[in-house]
Parts: C-alpha cells; sequence; structure tokens
C-alpha cells in the first residue's frame, strides 16, 4: 500500500471520528483560536460551526475558572509540558453554564511551522450537579450535628453541671456536719467530694468540647490554643501547639470545620498512638488554610482504617469535603501518624508557617 494511500485512509478516518466523536473536539492555533470544530462541540455551547470557528477560547470560558486554564495553557505554549487536563465551566451562547472536563494535548508536525492544539470536552454537568446537592446534604447534616452538640452542651452547662456543683456542696456541708465521727467515715465524705468536684469539671470540658464559644468571641487561633491545653491536662498529655497569631477572622464554617477536625484528630492519636506527645500546627497561605497534628507513636494502616470506617477518617473527610478542602493522612506502623487538612480560603493577605 502507498503512503499517498495510508495518508488519505488516515485524513478519512480522522474525519470520520472527528465528527462522529460524542466528545467535544476542538482544534486550536497557540493562541487559543479555533481552527476546526466538531459537532459535539457544537451542540455542547449551542454555537454554529461557522461561530465557533474563529472564536477564542476564551470566549466562552466562565471567568472564575479562567485563571488556572490559562496558566497551564502558557506552559504548553512554552513547551514545559505537552498536556495537561481540569474542569471548568463554561457559558453556552445563550448564557447557561455547564460544567466540562478538558483535556489538552499539543501536536507537533516536522512538516508545519507551528503546532497545533487539541482540546476534548466531556460534558459533566450532571456529575457536577450531583456532587453540589451530596455537598448540600452533607452541609445540612453537619449543621444538624453542631445544633444538637450546642443543644447538649447547654443541658450539661446548665443543668447537669448546675446540679453536680450543688452537690459538691452538700457534700462538703455533709464533711463539715461530722467533726465527731470517725476518721474513716470523714476520709470517705472528702473522696466523695473530689470525685464530685472532678465529675464536674469533665462535664463542663465535655460541654466546652461540644460547643466551645470561644471561637465564636477569640478566633480560632485561641480556640485551638485553648483546647489544646485543656485536652492535655485531660489527658495527662503534652501537646506542642503553634500557630499564627496574625491569622484574620475566618468564615465560621472554616473556623468550626478545622476546630472539629483538630477535635477529632488529637482524640485519635490519644487513643490510639500509646503516647503522650503530641505537635499541632495551624497556619495559612493566601489561598488556603493547614492544619496538622502529628504523634510519634504506633501509627495504624490507613486503608485498614479506612475499610473498618474508624479513627474518624469519614468524618473529617466529609466537613472538609463541603468546604473543598482535602485530608491527608501520613502513617505507618509504629512510625506515628500525622494529619493534614488543607481548605482553599480566598484571601488577599498573604500568612506564613509558623517556624517548626
Amino acid at each position: 500500500m502507498s503512503s499517498e494511500l495510508l495518508l488519505v485512509q488516515s485524513e478519512e478516518l480522522f474525519q470520520c471520528l472527528f465528527e462522529q466523536a460524542s466528545l467535544g473536539i476542538a482544534v486550536e492555533d497557540l493562541a487559543g483560536k479555533i481552527l476546526l470544530a466538531n459537532p459535539a462541540l457544537c451542540s455542547l455551547l449551542g454555537y454554529q460551526k461557522s461561530e465557533l470557528c474563529g472564536m477564542n477560547c476564551s470566549q466562552f470560558a466562565n471567568p472564575e475558572d479562567s485563571a488556572d486554564d490559562y496558566a497551564h495553557f502558557q506552559k504548553l505554549r512554552d513547551g514545559a509540558i505537552d498536556h495537561y487536563s481540569l474542569e471548568k465551566r463554561y457559558v453556552k451562547k445563550n448564557g447557561t453554564r455547564i460544567w466540562g472536563r478538558l483535556n489538552v494535548s499539543l501536536l507537533k508536525n516536522a512538516e508545519r511551522e507551528f503546532p497545533l492544539v487539541f482540546a476534548f470536552v466531556e460534558d459533566i454537568t450532571e456529575r457536577k450537579l450531583a456532587e453540589e446537592a451530596l455537598g448540600s446534604v452533607s452541609r445540612r447534616l453537619i449543621e444538624a450535628q453542631e445544633q444538637e452538640r450546642a443543644r447538649i452542651a447547654r443541658e450539661l452547662h446548665d443543668d447537669t453541671n448546675q446540679r453536680l456543683a450543688m452537690l459538691a456542696i452538700d457534700v462538703e456541708q455533709l464533711k463539715d456536719d461530722l467533726p465527731a465521727q470517725p476518721v474513716e467515715l470523714r476520709g470517705r465524705a472528702e473522696e466523695l467530694w473530689k470525685r464530685t468536684l472532678e465529675i464536674a469539671k469533665d462535664v463542663q470540658a465535655l460541654a466546652h468540647e461540644l460547643h466551645s464559644p470561644k471561637l465564636e468571641y477569640v478566633g480560632i487561633i485561641a480556640a485551638v490554643k485553648g483546647f489544646c491545653e485543656e485536652f492535655g491536662e485531660q489527658q495527662k498529655a503534652e501537646i506542642d501547639f503553634e500557630g499564627n497569631d496574625s491569622l484574620g477572622p475566618l468564615p465560621p464554617d472554616l473556623s468550626l470545620c478545622f476546630f472539629r477536625v483538630l477535635q477529632e484528630a488529637l482524640h485519635n492519636s490519644a487513643k490510639h498512638s500509646g503516647v503522650r506527645r503530641f505537635e499541632v500546627r495551624l497556619w495559612a497561605t493566601s489561598e488556603e488554610i493547614h492544619l496538622t497534628v502529628k504523634d510519634f507513636g504506633a501509627g495504624f494502616d490507613r486503608e485498614a482504617a479506612r475499610l473498618g470506617r474508624g479513627l474518624g477518617l469519614i468524618s473529617m473527610e466529609e466537613r472538609l469535603k463541603v468546604l473543598k478542602g482535602t485530608l491527608f493522612i501520613e502513617s505507618q506502623p509504629e512510625r506515628g501518624t500525622t494529619v493534614h487538612a488543607r481548605a482553599p480560603w480566598p484571601s488577599e493577605s498573604a500568612l506564613t508557617r509558623p517556624a517548626a
């Protein structure tokens, strides 16, 4: 078979695939100008082929998602990469916004002076809407959980703890009313009084853990520092905390998310690590807030823990997922565990990590 015939067949095959593909396909130049558009892309964006050809891809891109795409496209043009993928929104001709998964590749050919750019777009709008709906359900569940925590905390603080305080007063009064009683009986009354005070203290700590007013009044840094001190005292543990004091006010849902992740991570470490020394770090960059909780203990198998639905991993992941954050856990048996939570936080101020 001659090379000319192979070339003709290859062109016919490309034309067939291009026209029949269910994915939107565009052939662009290095400036992002569309040279060819297949029927699927025209249908996806609501334009005629004659309208799309000649347009720049930025003309139907959602402005909020363009920066990331442009940065990758620049690397492609500069030769730093030869392909990239990302999820972004597009604006149809009628103004409707849709979600697409974009795959971009650079096609070089020695016969052409300039390479071509191939862009493949898959419509993922339904999946994104489903994810948003699931995220909304998760958010409502978390909000309901927090409301119940606040209710229980109020009951513990306003009722149970007050009753325990009165009980402690009554026991102390009883102890003072037994001057002539045997030493053993007075000793038992003294022990009951101490145990009552300890229970009252634990109930108060539990109420604060369920719903910490510090988050609302003093901010995330002071609240985390306070919790580390209280938790360390309760657990007879040493907690080395470092936070960026210049970290400004955070949105309430973001503060609460990281506070709950901290609580869960410290409880897990205290329960499973076998040690009583932990490190907590809280810092932010101009775009993200980070929290790490580290122990130097037994460690665990992450997949086994996930399958067993233990260690509160799912709870932490779900909270972060609602805020488009991520949870990374580094752990190996006998080598300790580090929990790293991060979430986007659009801010103009550039904050840096405190020294380790």
